[in-house]
């Protein structure tokens, strides 16, 4: 697409200036796994977000448009990206360098205020399966516990056993009452 044309696409002369990438429609954006210290701000077209893509345990996550923002882990943290990005369609995108950072929160402070809404909602989503793992935890550590602690006395009965091979005197059962 020409220079011209991808103006009029994207509107007037609200990008002049800016870094405008562009991503034909089923092109690769972010890739799951990797490091890409690019934020994008999604300008114009539409891009489907997934988990686990090209395996079996794929999932979509969504479908963002304009105004959706991609690549903050990345940008903020250099850590690399927790989801895999596919144009669906030919997508505009502002890419957000760390020197430019600074210039787009001043100018897009809603789209900031979106990243920050974003990323408390992950960690309050990742807070709950940290306690429903926890939880899962500790049911199998006492479900597991029990069997333990079941197998060492039916272990110890059998091996202290007054009227059997084992050791005779002073009996302790483990759960039960003293032997003479």
């Amino acid at each position: 697409m020409d220079n011209n044309k991808q103006t009029n696409a994207i509107g007037d002369n609200t990008y002049e200036g800016k870094a405008i990438v562009t991503f034909p429609a089923d092109s690769l954006i972010l890739k799951e796994g990797e490091v890409n210290l690019d934020l994008y701000k999604i300008i114009q077209g539409k891009a489907e977000m997934y988990v686990g893509y090209g395996t079996e345990n794929e999932v979509l996550l969504g479908i963002i448009g304009p105004g959706a923002c991609i690549g903050e882990l990345g940008l903020l943290m250099q850590l690399p990206a927790i989801y895999t990005v596919i144009a669906f369609s030919d997508v505009y995108a502002m890419r957000v360098t760390e020197e430019r950072m600074g210039n787009f929160i001043t100018e897009n402070q809603s789209s900031v205020l979106q990243i920050m809404k974003n990323m408390a909602k992950t960690m309050a989503i990742m807070q709950h399966q940290i306690s429903a793992l926890g939880e899962e935890l500790n049911t199998y550590t006492k479900k597991h516990d029990n069997a333990y602690e079941e197998a060492k006395r039916d272990l110890l009965q059998s091996l202290y056993n007054p009227n059997g091979p084992g050791m005779h005197g002073k009996m302790y059962y483990l759960g039960g009452n003293k032997k003479n």
